[in-house]
């Protein structure tokens, strides 16, 4: 027993090279990275060229003018910078005490969502603890998560073994201006639609076909015909606002607009699929206190605005943050 715990601690990488490999990737040169370690360039090429030897694979491809990570350098960076940035938030946690939330909070989120619901979570983190920064990376294109603490998830997440939880629900609402209220008298069937102009969504994967249910067990599946393409939620938000055309778009960002009457929602007995929301984790087993804290607040956020978005759902409030 006792040789073979020899053996396998002995074909184990040294895992303090893990540093060494990903600052070289991060500066794009072995000089840069030594400069940014403080040690010699031939350092930091050494212990490299040993992991190399370890793993038996060749992660950097060097060249006279630039140094660039293989596939499986790739492969091996997203993982190792995730063990060092929890690594990092580990011992600064235990040096500060675990209790109180400090250090960068990396999230990325949707436009929409994130600039309705995800700001005004992190502006309030950022105020009840000053010992925290925050950089919020908002876009509708799936970002890579390996740089984030967490990503916040709109929609129908594929299978994945990310540590994902879910923090609410949406409905898609067809809303349009009041103007189109005299053209919308002539939709008696789904497929009518297809006749009114159409702003299109293009960073969702179908942006022109929408699935309407009528009843239980009857769906009608509708092409739209864009007349303009947007590939930001925002923008269509403004364009349906302006009187471009029809959209389907999310409850939380519509709900206030249909309830003063700046948009009409669209035969809403023609139900759309609802989607989730989620908090997608990198994979890691130590969650510090900046990240717990930011869901914490952000469930107290959702549950304190469900009454004004009655299409949305909050999950209930947790009975303590963690």
């Amino acid at each position: 027993m006792a040789n073979s715990e020899s053996r396998a601690t002995a074909s184990m990488p040294n895992l303090n090279r893990l540093a060494y490999f990903a600052a070289v990737v991060d500066a794009g040169s072995f000089t840069r990275a030594a400069t940014s370690l403080g040690i010699t360039k031939a350092v930091v090429s050494q212990q490299v060229s040993r992991l190399e030897q370890e793993i038996g694979v060749t992660l950097l491809t060097r060249t006279t003018r630039s140094v660039e990570p293989t596939e499986a350098g790739r492969t091996l960076y997203a993982r190792c910078a995730t063990i060092l940035r929890e690594s990092s938030d580990a011992f600064e946690e235990l040096a500060h005490g675990v209790s109180t939330p400090r250090g960068t909070l990396r999230v990325t989120a949707p436009f929409d969502y994130g600039s309705s619901v995800v700001v005004p979570v992190v502006a309030e983190l950022t105020r009840r603890y000053p010992e925290v920064e925050a950089v919020v990376s908002l876009s509708d294109r799936p970002v890579d998560l390996h740089a984030s603490d967490v990503a916040i998830r709109v929609g129908w997440p594929e299978a994945s073994t990310r540590q994902a939880r879910r923090i609410g629900t949406f409905h898609q609402c067809l809303v349009c201006a009041p103007a189109f209220a005299k053209e919308l008298s002539k939709v008696r069937r789904p497929e009518d639609l297809a006749e009114l102009p159409f702003v299109a969504n293009g960073s969702l994967h179908e942006p022109l076909t929408w699935r309407f249910a009528l009843e239980p067990r009857k769906e009608r599946t509708v092409h739209m015909r864009a007349r303009i393409t947007i590939d930001a939620t925002p923008a269509v938000h403004a364009a349906v606002l302006a009187g471009a055309g029809l959209s389907v778009l999310p409850d939380y960002l519509v709900s206030a607009d249909v309830a003063s009457g700046r948009l009409h929602q669209v035969r809403p007995e023609w139900r759309l699929k609802s989607g989730g929301i989620h908090a997608v984790f990198p994979p890691a087993r130590f969650r510090p206190p900046k990240v717990t804290t930011f869901i914490a607040l952000l469930l107290e956020f959702l549950a304190r605005a469900a009454p004004s978005l009655p299409r949305a759902v909050a999950p209930r409030r947790p009975r303590s943050r963690t």
